[in-house]
């Protein structure tokens, strides 16, 4: 029992670390990255879709994206997409295809991606001691209802908490690891 709780809220956490990165990977950065523009959402054929399962998106040099829509009726639509995704990023449609030039970021905007990168981590340690904070109450249910004693409790409340410290440095280092991305010149 003890075992299954400790083992379900690490899968979880460790989900939650996988969500903050993919977070973290759609923060611009001054380099051409697919993650920036694979999750903007794409209004064609009446449905509403990824870009990334519309199109292939490719890195063409340090600053340049090059998206090649699958179906080339899409096109406008990818566009007015990209457009509305507030990234600061102008489409250049040439023939079939769509260039998005990579603009260097001025310092005040590498400022701006620090506090927005600051508080999706410290999004991310909520998560985690939410996560904590569940499963440190399923351990007190078991308590009261007498299936495992008060040492077994103590014992799991520590290795939750050990967990959650990892799991929360995990963040951290992400955090700081964008942070660092950004501010490269």
């Amino acid at each position: 029992m003890i075992d299954d709780i400790l083992l379900g809220a690490e899968k979880r956490m460790e989900a939650s670390i996988e969500a903050l990165k993919k977070d973290l990977a759609g923060i611009r950065t001054g380099r051409a990255s697919p993650a920036l523009i694979e999750h903007i959402k794409v209004e064609h054929a009446g449905a509403s879709m990824p870009l990334k399962h519309i199109a292939g998106i490719s890195v063409s040099g340090a600053s340049l994206l090059v998206v090649q829509p699958w179906d080339p009726s899409s096109r406008q639509s990818i566009e007015k997409a990209i457009f509305k995704s507030n990234l600061g990023l102008t489409p250049n449609i040439d023939g079939t295809i769509i260039r998005l030039n990579i603009p260097p970021l001025t310092e005040e905007r590498r400022q701006e991606l620090k506090k927005l990168v600051k508080s999706r981590v410290e999004e991310g340690r909520i998560a985690i001691r939410n996560l904590r904070r569940e499963a440190t109450d399923e351990l007190k249910q078991l308590e009261k209802d007498k299936e495992i004693s008060q040492d077994e409790h103590k014992r799991a409340v520590n290795k939750i908490q050990i967990l959650t410290d990892n799991f929360i440095d995990i963040a951290e280092q992400a955090g700081q690891n964008k942070e660092a991305e950004l501010m490269e010149v």
